[in-house]
C-alpha cells in the first residue's frame, strides 16, 4: 500500500460533501487522468481499484471528488446512551469504554454492548455508516478503542494493525512488587483446555510479547505502564499472571478482588496514523475513578522506590 506524506501535493487535504470526499487539485495534476489520480492518492490498492470499477473516482476540472462515504446500512441494534467520544472526525472515532461493556455482541441481533452504543451515536448524529471497531478491550478493561468510519480507513487500520504501527499503551496494578524497572515478557499464549473462558502460557500457542515498565511500587502492588506488540487474547492477563504479578482484582487469573472489583487495566493511550492525512495522531483516557481510587489508596499505605 502507498502512503503519502500530507505536505506532497498528491494528497491534497480537501472536505466532505454528502457521500463524497472533494479535492482541490494543484496546477501540475489537473492534466493527469483519473487512473493516475488513483495511483497516487493515500488509497489502499483494493479501494482504489472498487472506486475505479464503481465510478467512485470523479474528475471535474480543478476538482476530483472521491465517493469514501457511502450509504450503508446500520449493522448493530441502536442503544442509546451518552459515549465518551475522546476523538472524532470523518474517518475515524476513540471511544472511552467504560468497566462492563463488551466492545461488541455475539450477533448482529445482540445488545448491550459498545458496538450499539456506537450504532445509536451514528444514527442520532445523522453518520450512515457501519460498526467497524479496529481492536477490542476485555469486557471488564476499560480504555480507548478505535473505529473507522468507513471502508477506506477501516483498511487503512487493518494494515497498520498487520505492520504493528497502532500503539496501545495500557495502565495496570498488579499484586506484589515488580523487581526491574522495565522488561518484556515473551511467552506464547493458547487456550486452556481445562477451562473455556481462559488462556495460559502455552509452548504450542500463538506467539505473544508484551512490554512493560514500572511507574510506582507501593506496598505490596505496582503500577505499571504496558505496551502491547501482539494482541492475543487477554494477553495482558495472561502474561502478568505468568509472570507471578497477576492484575489486582482479576479473579480468573489469579488477582484478589480486596481492593477493586475488577481487573484493574485500563487503555490508557491509542497512537495512530490517520488514515488520509498521515498525521501522527495520540489519544488519551483519563483513569476511570475506581483506578483513582484504588491507587491513591495504595499511595497512602506508602510507595517503595
Amino acid at each position: 500500500m502507498t502512503r503519502r506524506m500530507p505536505h506532497e501535493p498528491l494528497a491534497p487535504i480537501g472536505h466532505r460533501a454528502a457521500e463524497w470526499y472533494v479535492l482541490k487539485l494543484p496546477e501540475a495534476l489537473r492534466d493527469a487522468s483519473v487512473k493516475e489520480l488513483a495511483g497516487i492518492l493515500p488509497l489502499p490498492a483494493k479501494i482504489a481499484d472498487k472506486l475505479l470499477r464503481e465510478d467512485g473516482i470523479v474528475k471535474q476540472r480543478d476538482r476530483l471528488n472521491l465517493r469514501l462515504f457511502p450509504y450503508e446500512e446500520p449493522d448493530f441494534v441502536a442503544e442509546w446512551t451518552a459515549l465518551n467520544i475522546l476523538y472524532e472526525d470523518d474517518f475515524a472515532m476513540v471511544v472511552n469504554k467504560p468497566a462492563g461493556l463488551g466492545v461488541h455482541p455475539n450477533s448482529r441481533e445482540g445488545s448491550g454492548t459498545l458496538a450499539n452504543q456506537v450504532a445509536a451515536y451514528y444514527l442520532g448524529t445523522g453518520q450512515e455508516c457501519r460498526v467497524r471497531h479496529i481492536h477490542r478491550l476485555d469486557k471488564d478493561t476499560t480504555g480507548a478503542v478505535l473505529y473507522a468510519k468507513n471502508e477506506f480507513a477501516h483498511a487503512v487500520f487493518d494494515q497498520e494493525m498487520r505492520e504493528k504501527k497502532i500503539e496501545r499503551i495500557y495502565a495496570a496494578v498488579v499484586e506484589g512488587i515488580v523487581a526491574q524497572d522495565q522488561g518484556t515478557i515473551d511467552r506464547p499464549i493458547g487456550r486452556d483446555r481445562h477451562h473455556p473462558q481462559r488462556r495460559r502460557v502455552s509452548r504450542t500457542g500463538a506467539h505473544a510479547v508484551t512490554h512493560y515498565e514500572v511507574i510506582e511500587r507501593y506496598q505490596d502492588h505496582t503500577l505499571l505502564r504496558l505496551r502491547l506488540e501482539t494482541g492475543r487474547t487477554h494477553q495482558i492477563r495472561v502474561h502478568l499472571s505468568s509472570f507471578g504479578h497477576p492484575l489486582a482484582g482479576d479473579t480468573l487469573y489469579g488477582g484478589r478482588q480486596t481492593r477493586i472489583a475488577r481487573q484493574a487495566l485500563h487503555g490508557e493511550q491509542l497512537l495512530f496514523t490517520h488514515p488520509w492525512t498521515g498525521e501522527r495522531l495520540t489519544v488519551t483516557a483519563p483513569l476511570p475513578d475506581d483506578l483513582q481510587q484504588l491507587i491513591a489508596g495504595l499511595k497512602a499505605m506508602g510507595s517503595r522506590t
